[in-house]
């Protein structure tokens, strides 16, 4: 399971991709312990990507993310 982030470079907000964040599967086995899990994560991954802003975030399998949008 993956958390899939939606992101925008602060000093540029067109300038947009999307980001996966590998999730323990252990720790995360179903899409919903997923959704509920993901607020710590996001802030984590927040703090160490100030240049960086989520803008929408998502739960899915590994590869489905990783394109530009």
């Amino acid at each position: 399971m993956e958390l899939i982030l939606s992101i925008c470079l602060i000093a540029s907000p067109g300038v947009c991709k999307e980001e996966a964040v590998s999730l323990n599967i252990e720790q995360v086995g179903l899409p919903v312990q997923c959704l509920m899990g993901a607020q710590p994560i996001i802030a984590e991954w927040s703090e160490s990507h100030p240049k960086w802003r989520v803008t929408r975030w998502r739960c899915g399998r590994p590869g489905d993310a990783g394109k530009d949008i």
